[in-house]
Formats: C-alpha cells, sequence, structure tokens
C-alpha cells in the first residue's frame, strides 16, 4: 500500500501502491495505511532521524480522487461533516510532522487526490502534458472536502484562488505551474525525484504560512473594505450568472469570504460545514449521477454501443468542409492523435481552414495545454487538398458542409468513390434525414450521421444517427470514433429532429408562446434563464433560424399526421417569417435585432406585433412551462425509441442545448422532482395550456 524508503541523508521516500488498483485512490484503505507511518514518522522526527519526506506513486497517476459511489448515496449531513473533518485531520498530520515535504507529482492528481499535494509544502510534477491536476469538483456539483479551499485562498489569495475553484479546470502541469498551485517542473522521473531531494536538502521552511504567527492571506482578508466590495460584486455577478442554482459555486466565494477572517483550524471546521451541506444536497446528486456515472456508463463502458463488434481504432480521418464546423472537427482529430485531411472546393478554402487549426493550437499553447515542441508535430498531421482523391485510406471521411442535399450527396459520391468496402462515411446534418441522404450512397450500411454541436472543438457531445440501412458495426464505428476525440456518443434514431433539435424546439416555441400569448419578450428571456437554460428562448430561436424551427415543426406535423394538433407558436413565426420577414441572426433580423459587431439586442418593434397584454405573472408556472415542455418531448422520444438510453438524454440535454445543469439533465430532472408529483404538475398545466403538457406513458408513475 505505502513503501517506505529512507536514504542515508534521512530523507524518506513514501511511494503510494494501491494492491488490486491501476490507480491510488484516496479512500479510508489509504488513510488508514497512513496512519501508523505517521506516527513512525513523528517518532523518527523527535529522536532526529528524519530530514524530509518526499511523497510519490507507483502507479501511472499520483492520485486520483475519493469515492463518488459513496458520496451519491449520502443523505446525512452530519455524516458528510464527520468525514470531511477525518480528511482534514489526515491531511493536517501530513503536513505537521515537523519536517518538509514535498509531493512528486508523476500522474494525474485529481480532485481529493490534489488535497494531499496541496497539504505538502512544496509541489513538483513531471512535465507531461497530458496529466492532469486539481479541483474540478465544482463540475460535479461539489466542493472540496479536505480544506483545499482555505489551503488555496492562503496560497494565492482569495481573487486568484476564487476563478481557478469555480471554473474547474484540469490543468496540464504547464497550466499549474502558471496558474501557482505547483511550484516547479521536472522533465522525467529521475529529475523529479533529484528536484525533491535538492529542495529538501535546501533547508526549506517547515511551517505553512497559515501555521506562522504573521502569516498574511495574499491581497488580504474580506475584512477590509476594498477586498470587501470587490466580493460582493462577485457575489452578485455571480447570482446573475448562476441564479443561484448552483449551491458548490456560491459555496466556494462564501466560504473564500467568511474563512479569510477566522484563523485556520476554524475556518477548515467551517468548510467541512460547507461541505456537508453541499454535498448532501439534490443538487449534487443529481450532477455526481450524471457527470461522472452516465458519463463513464457511455464513455468507458460502451452504454449504446451495438454489442458484438472489435474496438475501431482510426487513424486517418477525412473532413469535407473546412468551415468552423470542419475545422474544428479537424483540430479535435489532430488533438487526439489522428492524422486528417482537410477538404474544400479549393485549395485556399481549405488552408483557412488549416489557419483556424493554427490558431486553436497557439491558443492551447498560450494557456499551456499544449508546448511550443509540439506545434510542428501537430500540423504535421494535417493536409488539406480539394482533391478527393486525398481520402485514399481514410478510415472514416466526416462531410460538414452546408446544409444542402444536392451538395451533401455530390462530395458524398466524390468521397466515397476513393474508400475501400470498410471505411466509415459520417453526415453531420442538423435537420435532414440521414435515410434520405444514405439513399445517395454507394455503401449505404456504412453511412452514418454523426451531429457536432458548435464549436465543435468544445462542445463535449455527439449525437450517432443510425438510417435505416445504416448497420450495427457501422454504429459501433462511428461510436468509437466519436469517443477517440473524446466526445460523448449519442445513439438515436433518425427521426424529425434527431433528439436534441426536437426537444430544443419545445423550448423555443414555449417561449415564442408566450411572447403571443402577450408576457414581454424581456420576461419571456429572463424567465427561461432563470429556470437555469443557458439562454433564452427567443435568442435561440434567433441563432437556429426561425425557418428550422419552423421546419421542425411542420416535420412533426408530418410524423404524427392526423394526431397532430398545431402548437400555438406557430401563428406568431409565421408573422415573424411572411409577414416581417425577421429571419433571425443570419438575416441579422429576428426577435433581436444586431450590430455590425455581432452585439443583439431585443427589437425595438416587437411590442408592436406581440403587445403587452400580460400584468400579472406566475413566475414559477412560466419556469415550470420551459422545464416541462422539454421533460415531456424526451419522454415522445423515449417512447417511440428515438432514443433508448436515459444517461444518453441527460448527457444530449445538458451538454447538447444547454438544459439546466443542476437538475442533472431532462430525465433527471423528473426523477428528482418525483414523478407522481410531476404528473400532477403536468395534469395542471396540460388543463390550463393544452395537451403538449400531456405525459407520456414512458414517464408516468
Amino acid at each position: 500500500m505505502i513503501h517506505y524508503r529512507k536514504d542515508t541523508d534521512n530523507i524518506v521516500t513514501l511511494i503510494l501502491d494501491m494492491e488490486g488498483r491501476s490507480s491510488n485512490l484516496l479512500n479510508h484503505e489509504l488513510v488508514a495505511a497512513f496512519q501508523p507511518v505517521i506516527k513512525h514518522l513523528q517518532s523518527e522526527k523527535a529522536a532526529g532521524r528524519v530530514s524530509g519526506i518526499i511523497i510519490t506513486s507507483a502507479k501511472k497517476d499520483f492520485l486520483q480522487g475519493g469515492d463518488l459511489s459513496y458520496l451519491r448515496e449520502l443523505k446525512d449531513p452530519e455524516e458528510a461533516f464527520n468525514a470531511a473533518q477525518k480528511l482534514k485531520t489526515f491531511l493536517r498530520d501530513i503536513e505537521r510532522p515537523g519536517v518538509p515535504v514535498v509531493a512528486a507529482i508523476n500522474g494525474d492528481a485529481i480532485g481529493t487526490g490534489f488535497e494531499l499535494a496541496l497539504a505538502c509544502h512544496h509541489r513538483i510534477a513531471l512535465a507531461n502534458p497530458k496529466t492532469r491536476l486539481g479541483h474540478p469538483e465544482v463540475k460535479i456539483g461539489l466542493i472540496p472536502s479536505g480544506g483545499a479551499v482555505i489551503r488555496l485562498m492562503w496560497l494565492l489569495g482569495i481573487e486568484r484562488a476564487y476563478p481557478l475553484l469555480l471554473e474547474g479546470r484540469r490543468y496540464s502541469p504547464q497550466e499549474a505551474l502558471k496558474v501557482g498551485i505547483i511550484d516547479d517542473l521536472a522533465d522525467d522521473q529521475t529529475g523529479l525525484m533529484r528536484k525533491a531531494k535538492a529542495w529538501l536538502l535546501s533547508d526549506p521552511p517547515t511551517q505553512r504560512p497559515w501555521d506562522e504567527e504573521d502569516g498574511e492571506i495574499p491581497g488580504g482578508t474580506a475584512a477590509e473594505p476594498n477586498l470587501g466590495h470587490r466580493i460582493r460584486l462577485l457575489t452578485a455577478r455571480l447570482s446573475a450568472t448562476y441564479n443561484d442554482l448552483y449551491p458548490a459555486e456560491r459555496a466556494i466565494l462564501d466560504l473564500l469570504a467568511e474563512g479569510s477572517k477566522l484563523d485556520f483550524e476554524t475556518a477548515c471546521r467551517l468548510d467541512s460545514r460547507y461541505y456537508a451541506r453541499v454535498a448532501t444536497g439534490q443538487v449534487s446528486n443529481n450532477m455526481i449521477s450524471t457527470f461522472w456515472f452516465d458519463k463513464q456508463a457511455i464513455r468507458t463502458n460502451g452504454l449504446g454501443r451495438p454489442k458484438g463488434y472489435g474496438k475501431f481504432r482510426p487513424r486517418k480521418v477525412g473532413i469535407i468542409g473546412a468551415g468552423r464546423m470542419g475545422s474544428g472537427i479537424a483540430f479535435l482529430c489532430l488533438r487526439n492523435g489522428l492524422t486528417v485531411v482537410l477538404k474544400d472546393v479549393s485549395q485556399p478554402i481549405a488552408d483557412r481552414g488549416r489557419e483556424y487549426v493554427i490558431e486553436r493550437i497557439d491558443e492551447y499553447i498560450e494557456r499551456g495545454t499544449f508546448q511550443p515542441e509540439e506545434r510542428e508535430e501537430l500540423l504535421s498531421r494535417i493536409i488539406t487538398t480539394d482533391q478527393s482523391a486525398e481520402f485514399e485510406n481514410c478510415d472514416i471521411v466526416v462531410e460538414a458542409v452546408f446544409e444542402n442535399k444536392a451538395i451533401k450527396l455530390k462530395v458524398t459520391k466524390e468521397a466515397e468513390e476513393q474508400l475501400d468496402e470498410f471505411a466509415v462515411f459520417a453526415t453531420n446534418t442538423i435537420s435532414i434525414p440521414i435515410t434520405e441522404l444514405g439513399k445517395g450512397s454507394l455503401r449505404p450500411e456504412n453511412y452514418v450521421g454523426i451531429h457536432f454541436f458548435s464549436p465543435a472543438e468544445k462542445t463535449y457531445v455527439v449525437e450517432v444517427i443510425r438510417g435505416e440501412q445504416t448497420n450495427d458495426e457501422t454504429i459501433a464505428r462511428a461510436f468509437d470514433f466519436a469517443t477517440s476525440i473524446r466526445k460523448i456518443p449519442v445513439v438515436v434514431k433518425d427521426s424529425w429532429g434527431f433528439f436534441t433539435a426536437r426537444v430544443l424546439n419545445t423550448y423555443i416555441l414555449e417561449g415564442v408562446t408566450m411572447l403571443n400569448e402577450g408576457y414581454p419578450a424581456a420576461l419571456v428571456e429572463n424567465m427561461g434563464r432563470q429556470a437555469g437554460m443557458e439562454k433564452g428562448p427567443l435568442a435561440l430561436a434567433d441563432e437556429l433560424g426561425l425557418s428550422l424551427v419552423m421546419r421542425y415543426e411542420e416535420q412533426a406535423a408530418s410524423h404524427y399526421g392526423t394526431k397532430y394538433k398545431q402548437h400555438p407558436a406557430v401563428p406568431a413565426l409565421k408573422i415573424m417569417l411572411d409577414d416581417l420577414g425577421r429571419g433571425g441572426k443570419s438575416k441579422r433580423a429576428g426577435f433581436y435585432e444586431y450590430d455590425a459587431d455581432g452585439t443583439a439586442r431585443l427589437w425595438n418593434g416587437i411590442s408592436d406585433h406581440f403587445p403587452v397584454t400580460k400584468d400579472d405573472y406566475d413566475r414559477r408556472r412560466m419556469k415550470d412551462r420551459f422545464l416541462f415542455c422539454q421533460v415531456i418531448e424526451s419522454g415522445w422520444c423515449l417512447q417511440e425509441n428515438v432514443i433508448t438510453e436515459p444517461a444518453g438524454a441527460n448527457l444530449a440535454s445538458v451538454y447538447g442545448w444547454g438544459f439546466p445543469r443542476y437538475t442533472g439533465g431532462v430525465l433527471r430532472y423528473l426523477e428528482s422532482y418525483g414523478r407522481e408529483e410531476f404528473a400532477a404538475r403536468c395534469a395542471e398545466l396540460s388543463e390550463r395550456y393544452g395537451q403538449r403538457f400531456t405525459l407520456p406513458k414512458a414517464l408516468r408513475p
């Protein structure tokens, strides 16, 4: 579990090596194993037989985070508080043996795993740009439990620690050095241990800043007027951004402000109280379930992938279309080790796509994710061309041209003529049926939809769309391609709007309906955001394009036939499109008006055509309408087998179109709300607003 070595300089090296695990995990087993080691070190110090300690790992990583299975089931705040206090006691024992301690970080140290590194007096990391360090707990609705918030405040100051904790980024060692959470880098394992020992022999301090009598937090405390004022501004900005829906984000800022006025031990106890409240809350449970367990089920365990097919490992990827989408996909492929052929109608246009890739690479070098020496290697793996012949030997080709059926069919045929019988051809489309496009393919069984969201290099989810003739092996290969470029693939049936656009459209239509009912446009937008959506429904309507919003509704009418009942938003859409010619952002005229620089504001003339008649608003009902319509449509998609995995629906909803993260996704929201309570509320909404709030069987109690 822990290997103990001591050299002639009385420097002890503790090597973490948990038995039966591929990674070290900071759990009760490791804490228990440390207890006799710490006692021995304390006795050695008392006898003058130890001058320094190095903590490192025998695994490929340094130390991973805590037990999320335990946290998902944790309901008792007192139990959570005691667990946090126990971890803090352990970490205090690490940093107070009376001798300096170095963390020689040879691999990933994430979350609770990085807490151990922070408890060391000095941190040196192996300069492997693929290693990740830091505290991403906020991404799953948590705050660190071992005192990291307080330690980072003392090391960096409130104003530097706050964004670091709020963003929850996983830093490369180079980035971590820049932001100040590690102290040094080493080129290799030998250098790592040599630097660790050299620091210990340099007569370093044996006390942490917070244990010194005259220790001060960099930049001051919240009790100081100027910093206190800036914290109040940060609090207002946080509320405006998150609408007080995310307890972890608010807890971080409150804890930094309050903890800065207290001594370290009292601040840590306060930290445990905040942690207990956050960790046992519904939001944390929702987010852990979706952003950890659902994600692992798909990316690691292949949930939704057809079984019985070997792992597809693409090496060479062809991309048709060097616009932002195609270039973004190219960058994704390059950063994950693949070779790319980027084609467009002319060499200059294809080269512009390469320039976009270069900009992204340079951006990542600037922040430390990539190293300067990686630049040429990355660029050596991209070929730009205007010739389809370059697609020879590609394992998969992704088409990302304009949403035009004739163009898509033309470039598909040209590319497929160069491919062998095993290659996959994927189209990135948002509205044209895959089955329809597949009819023009030379090998329709190898033809599949892969819907990337914009910007391709930053979003997490892709829809893998099965056409009527797409075979299981092609779906499995598309799934594997998506995971190879670090995407979460969600397999959906070829139906109108697929899954994400179909459900998102209900949110847009509900917003347009409210506008048509006489609600002020600004209120409609604000209520959408206050419900937790990333953008208001009218802004999303403009971005998608009102003609496409209408097209989806027309496809719904065709799909349901005589059972279809026109959505009450349709008359307002027709006014915008047919009478006013305001089609959305691409026309620089929609529900918003747009300046030349892209700045948007609600159209001044909107109330002339949609008069405000409501002077009394039930805000809760408005928010429920926005969220419930999306949950209900997701239920219809489940019932019609458009999507079969609730985990995929949850992840696609949050990452694909911006359903509130605090809910854990459309179907997780249903479960946390309670099926019976949800059904009762749907009955109320259905009686008031009509059949679109009727609950499908798939979601009934």
